[in-house]
C-alpha cells in the first residue's frame, strides 16, 4: 500500500456512514432540538445544519452538529438584545438538557441519565443582520462590542469549495489524536490558506507543506475571517500559544514523515469490520506530540 492509499483508507475509516447508528442518533437528537426550539419560538426562527456536517469535514473520532437558531433582525421573540436571544435559547434548552455556556453557542448534553453524556449538538443562537437574511450577528461575550458578524453560508462554501477537503480531514485527526486546543474554524482556514496553489497535489505533498509551513513560518502566517474579514479578530484564536502547539506537533510530523511512518501520525488503519469502539481508539504509536497542560482551552 502507498502512503497516499494509507491515507484515503484513513478518511475512509474516518467517515461515518450516512444510514449509520452515530448520524441516524444525531439526527433523531436534533429534530429533538428542533421539536423544542419550535415549541418556545414557533415558526420565527431560521433552523438549520451547520459545522462539519454542512462542509463534509466530519470526522469519526471527533464530530459535533450544529444547529443554527437565526431570528430574523426585527424579531424579538427570544429578547431583545443578542445576549438576551443567547441566554434565552439557552435557558429553552435547559428544560430538557444539561448546558454548556460556549462563547457563542450552547452544547447541549443529556439529562436522563446519571452520566452526563454528550449529545454531539451545539445549538448556534443569532440575528440576522437585515431583510436579506445572510449576515448574521452572534453573541460573544469576549468580543468588544459583545457581538460577532459572521455568515453561515460563506464559512460553509469556503471549506466545501477549498479543493482541499480530504486534507482538512485529515489535519482535523491529526488534531484529535494529538490533543490539540487550536479550534477546528482556525485549522480549516490554515489548511486552506496554505494549500491554495497546492490543490492538485498528492495528499501526503499537501500534508507535508501544511506542517512544514506550520513548523517553518507559522509567526508570518496570516488567516482572515471569510464572512468578515476585516471585522473579526483572529488573534484571540491563532494566538502565539496555539502557535507554538501547531509548530511543535508539525515538527513531530514531519520526524515521521522523514521516516516514511505515517503510521506513527495517524496509527493503523482499522479493519473493515471493527467497531466504531475500535475504530475510535486506534491509537498506536507513542510518537505523538501532546499539547503541555498548561495549555488549557482556547474556544
Amino acid at each position: 500500500m502507498t502512503n497516499n492509499e494509507y491515507l484515503n483508507e484513513i478518511l475512509e475509516s474516518q467517515t461515518l456512514d450516512d444510514d449509520g447508528d452515530e448520524l441516524k442518533l444525531l439526527r433523531r437528537r436534533r429534530n429533538d432540538v428542533d421539536k423544542l426550539l419550535r415549541k418556545k419560538y414557533g415558526s420565527s426562527p431560521s433552523i438549520r445544519y451547520g459545522g462539519s456536517k454542512a462542509k463534509g469535514t466530519m470526522i469519526k473520532d471527533s464530530y459535533d452538529l450544529d444547529v443554527i437558531c437565526y431570528f430574523d433582525n426585527d424579531d424579538t421573540t427570544a429578547g431583545e438584545t443578542l445576549q438576551e436571544i443567547y441566554d434565552s435559547v439557552a435557558e429553552t434548552c435547559e428544560d430538557d438538557y444539561y448546558v454548556e455556556r460556549k462563547p457563542s453557542a450552547v452544547r447541549l448534553k443529556c439529562k436522563a441519565s446519571d452520566d452526563i453524556e454528550d449529545y454531539h449538538i451545539d445549538v448556534v443562537p443569532g440575528r440576522f443582520v437585515d431583510d436579506n437574511r445572510d449576515d448574521v450577528f452572534l453573541y460573544r461575550h469576549s468580543a468588544e462590542k459583545g457581538r460577532q458578524k459572521t455568515n453561515l453560508d460563506v464559512h460553509i462554501d469556503h471549506v466545501k469549495d477549498s479543493g482541499v477537503v480530504s486534507s482538512i480531514r485529515l489535519t482535523k485527526f491529526w488534531r484529535v489524536r494529538n490533543e490539540m486546543s487550536v479550534r477546528n474554524f482556525i485549522l480549516e482556514l490554515l489548511t486552506i490558506e496554505l494549500l491554495k496553489d497546492k490543490k492538485n497535489k498528492s495528499l501526503t505533498d499537501q500534508l507535508t507543506h501544511v506542517w512544514t509551513e506550520l513548523r517553518d513560518n507559522i509567526d508570518d502566517i496570516t488567516i482572515e475571517d471569510p464572512a468578515n474579514p476585516t471585522g473579526n479578530d483572529l488573534s484571540e484564536l491563532f494566538n502565539s500559544t496555539i502557535k507554538f502547539e501547531l509548530s511543535e506537533a508539525a515538527k513531530t510530523a514531519l520526524e515521521n514523515v522523514e521516516k516514511d511512518d505515517w503510521k506513527a501520525i495517524f496509527g493503523e488503519v482499522p479493519e473493515k469490520k471493527a467497531s466504531s469502539a475500535s475504530a475510535t481508539n486506534s491509537y498506536g504509536s507513542s510518537s505523538i506530540f501532546v499539547p503541555r497542560p498548561t495549555f488549557g482551552s482556547d474556544e
